[in-house]
């Protein structure tokens, strides 16, 4: 049984950790970017250190006080939201913000849970180095959270996931023990993966305090190019194609449609349109790739081959760092337009490649059997990830189709999980999809996960509600 994060809990606290730690929760760690929870918290734990952050966790577990971990509060899916009658204690990483070494030789930066993504990518950069991880919110989110739901972003098709580019990791268990997995190796087949366990559990297993993450030798040369096509069958053959040619060279390959664009044009006009006839379709290309090639006279080549195949109408590439710039500025300002128009439903979705063309096809009428609604689908073509939100027609609001919005989600997601895919590609369960896992996820997959968690948290006080229902 849990027991809220009162003042005798919190006064017993306070004893063992330094003055100005523990806070009264400001609306900041209540609040979600897509407005659909309130948060409760009873205060907020700062730590400044791993230690500390032990220190906390050892009073939770006794205590029976659920914990929130908190990293930069960009999770779309509740993850970092308390709820329910029980007063959570937020844990937030913030104050944990260092750099703690980088070692260019072995491609390697030591980064505490809090730092903020781009802040982790300006210091691999000014070592010469690059550390891929990219998404919207970088200026944002920190490395915690990004690690606690295995974040994606732009670059997985040649870098991977988020958890493919963490050698070790620091953590805190939920009974305060410290894991000191700091390693900094390739190799390491001593047992059990408690790395890539943590990764992805969105703090339910533990609280990550820092992470050996990987870095790579930046592209020598780099390339942009926005190219119209005529659909999503079009794209995904022209995706090939660009394999073929270019191989690893690819660093991206987003699908934007022409719903996208005319959300940024009627949101954020100050957002340069690309072409003078807004396209149905378009993909994003981006190339990184070494010494003595040039991207430029890659992507024309591409693109001459595409033309003459009929995959594309009409392209552009970036003449210079500026226009390559303003290509992705239009990209990563899609999620942000979204946002201003309200979505009904938003899905986070990934299928097979082969089968993309095909679910957009049947998602669309399957979709206008329930009503009438604007789609825009975009995102990660190249590694099968799709954004497919759903939005009120002009003149009416998300609100006036929230009785819909459960056969809404339901209609698609059923149409994902027949074709093969997964209903939570990149954002993690959170709260949002805890019915979703039990109604699609593998029965005996769901049956070790919670037997995980009793080992691990017997008493269920990290991130409770979470991941897994509770009852």
């Amino acid at each position: 049984m849990l027991h809220p994060c009162d003042t005798e809990f919190l006064d017993a606290l306070a004893q063992d950790l330094p003055p100005g730690t523990l806070r009264a929760p400001e609306p900041r760690y209540l609040e979600e970017p897509r407005g659909r929870w309130q948060g409760v918290a009873g205060a907020v734990a700062c730590p400044a250190s791993t230690d500390q952050v032990a220190t906390i966790l050892r009073h939770a577990y006794a205590a029976h006080v659920p914990v929130i971990p908190y990293g930069g509060g960009t999770g779309l899916v509740g993850g970092q939201i308390g709820s329910g009658d029980i007063k959570p204690l937020v844990l937030s990483l913030e104050r944990m913000s260092g750099i703690r070494a980088l070692h260019a030789d072995e491609n390697v930066l030591v980064a505490e849970a809090g730092a903020i993504l781009a802040d982790v990518q300006a210091a691999a950069a000014a070592a010469g180095r690059l550390f891929p991880l990219s998404l919207a919110s970088e200026g944002s989110a920190r490395i915690g959270g990004l690690l606690a739901c295995n974040a994606g972003g732009v670059n997985v098709l040649r870098y991977g996931n988020a958890r493919d580019l963490v050698l070790g990791l620091e953590a805190v268990l939920p009974d305060g023990r410290i894991w000191h997995g700091l390693k900094r190796l390739r190799k390491d087949n001593t047992g059990y993966d408690l790395r890539h366990l943590l990764i992805g559990s969105e703090g339910t297993l533990g609280v990550i305090t820092a992470a050996s993450l990987r870095l790579f030798a930046p592209p020598a040369a780099t390339g942009t190019a926005l190219m119209v096509v005529d659909s999503p069958a079009a794209a995904l053959e022209l995706l090939a194609r660009a394999q073929a040619r270019l191989g690893e060279g690819i660093s991206a390959f987003e699908l934007i449609s022409g719903m996208g664009l005319e959300f940024l044009a009627a949101t954020m006009p100050h957002i340069r349109q690309p072409f003078d006839a807004r396209p149905d379709w378009m993909v994003l290309i981006d190339l990184g790739l070494p010494e003595g090639l040039d991207p430029a006279h890659a992507l024309e080549a591409l693109f001459a081959e595409a033309l003459e195949a009929g995959l594309v109408r009409d392209g552009l590439i970036a003449q210079n760092h500026a226009q390559r710039s303003e290509f992705w500025t239009l990209r990563e300002s899609i999620p942000e337009a979204n946002r201003h128009i309200g979505a009904v439903s938003s899905h986070d979705i990934s299928v097979p490649l082969g089968v993309v063309p095909e679910f957009i096809d049947r998602a669309g009428p399957a979709l206008a059997e329930i009503g009438r609604f604007r789609i825009n689908c975009f995102g990660h073509l190249g590694d099968g990830n799709l954004h497919y939100n759903v939005f009120p027609l002009p003149g009416r609001s998300r609100a006036d189709h929230e009785d819909q919005r459960d056969r809404i989600k339901t209609c698609v997601h059923d149409l994902v999980h027949e074709m093969g895919g997964s209903v939570s590609a990149e954002h993690g369960i959170g709260r949002l999809k805890t019915a979703d896992l039990i109604r699609y996820g593998d029965p005996v997959k769901l049956e070790a996960m919670r037997a995980i968690k009793a080992a691990l948290d017997p008493h269920g006080i990290m991130n409770p509600g979470a991941v897994l229902a509770m009852g």
